[in-house]
């Protein structure tokens, strides 16, 4: 599978910004997709992450409430709709295609990664 995140950007505290990953190749639509973060001088960190289907979500406790993760297994998307952005989340994100049906424990293909950038 590959992967291609894009719609990062520099964007002022308080803003809005949706991610999007591609998918092509063989397709991730039987499995997880995630999305991972990493910040400079830090580890890189789960952000969210979606069943096959869609029906199971997760969110790292600094984004709840604030970060939506949705997929289109028909258009082969994965997506990650950030409001409220603060300059904690300036970071580099990574899509992520799991060999699983949930989770991120097993992670098969990795996107090449789109800068945030949050400004104060």
């Amino acid at each position: 599978v590959q992967l291609q995140a894009s719609g990062g950007g520099l964007v002022q505290a308080g803003g809005s910004l949706r991610l999007s990953c591609a998918a092509s190749g063989r397709t991730c639509s039987n499995n997880a997709m995630n999305w991972f973060r990493q910040a400079p001088g830090k580890e890189r960190e789960i952000v969210a992450s979606i069943s096959w289907n869609g029906g199971v979500t997760y969110y790292g406790d600094s984004v709840k409430g604030r970060f939506t993760i949705s997929r289109d297994n028909a258009k082969n998307m994965l997506y990650l709709q950030m409001n409220t952005l603060k300059p904690e989340d300036t970071a580099v994100y990574y899509c992520a295609c799991n060999r699983k049906p949930m989770g991120w424990d097993l992670i098969g293909s990795w996107g090449q990664g789109t800068q945030v950038t949050v400004s104060s």
